[in-house]
């Protein structure tokens, strides 16, 4: 018997589409829309011409953390009935996932220090370790996103094994976790491989996860008088 009410489940919903809709910000609004493939200058020229945008990248980046950090205990909570171990390890690769994540934010913060902060370097050296960051942000959003691939695995499997939400959002969870755990392991072993995967196989995460909240939000979860 689950001790998630239906209205923790679809606040975990609503929690889990801040996730996405703020990681989503974070990411491609603000860093790879500002970073400038292999021109230092021109990345510094473009976050110092749009600080409050930028800056407000690493504020999305922090409330993706707050809410995915909700979520991970409503999850823990809700399917700890099924598999009490199974669900606590996958609890356990989120938190990681979300510690490393925050350690990365450094990263993100880093560029608008030392392009205002830093007179004692030389304007070239301040832009070369501002790309350099961002390139380190990236190696750093690779890691953690290996922990959350292998939380959105297990997830998938404890969806799969219970009866509160439809197979087939775990089923999607599980190719999402395995397309983030096959796609981030070949872009540390092998980036000139991880560049050529198609962005199409980029995608089941984003399905899965979406799937999973927009389920939570308009449907809850199952209760024994459902069919």
């Amino acid at each position: 018997m689950t001790v998630i009410s239906q209205t923790q489940a679809r606040v975990a919903g609503w929690l889990y589409l801040g996730t996405i809709v703020a990681g989503i910000y974070a990411q491609v609004f603000t860093r790879m829309n500002l970073a400038v493939a292999d021109n230092p200058a021109a990345t510094a020229t473009a976050i110092s011409a749009h600080e409050s945008l930028y800056r407000s990248g690493l504020a999305a980046d922090a409330v993706m953390l707050f809410c995915y950090i909700a979520v991970t205990i409503i999850f823990l909570g809700l399917f700890k009935s099924v598999d009490a171990l199974l669900a606590r390890i996958a609890a356990g690769f989120s938190m990681i996932g979300i510690a490393v994540l925050s350690i990365t934010g450094i990263f993100h913060a880093a560029p608008m220090l030392l392009l205002q902060n830093a007179p004692y370097l030389d304007p070239d050296m301040q832009q070369q370790l501002a790309r350099l960051s961002l390139d380190l942000h990236s190696e750093g959003y690779s890691i953690s996103l290996l922990f959350f691939g292998t939380y959105c695995l297990l997830l998938g499997v404890l969806i799969w094994r219970s009866r509160l939400i439809p197979k087939w959002v775990g089923a999607l969870m599980m190719a999402g976790g395995t397309a983030h755990l096959f796609n981030n392991f070949a872009f540390i072993l092998a980036p000139d491989f991880a560049r050529q995967i198609p962005d199409l196989f980029k995608y089941p995460p984003l399905l899965g996860e979406l799937a999973l909240a927009l389920w939570l939000v308009f449907f809850g979860i199952r209760t024994a008088g459902d069919s």
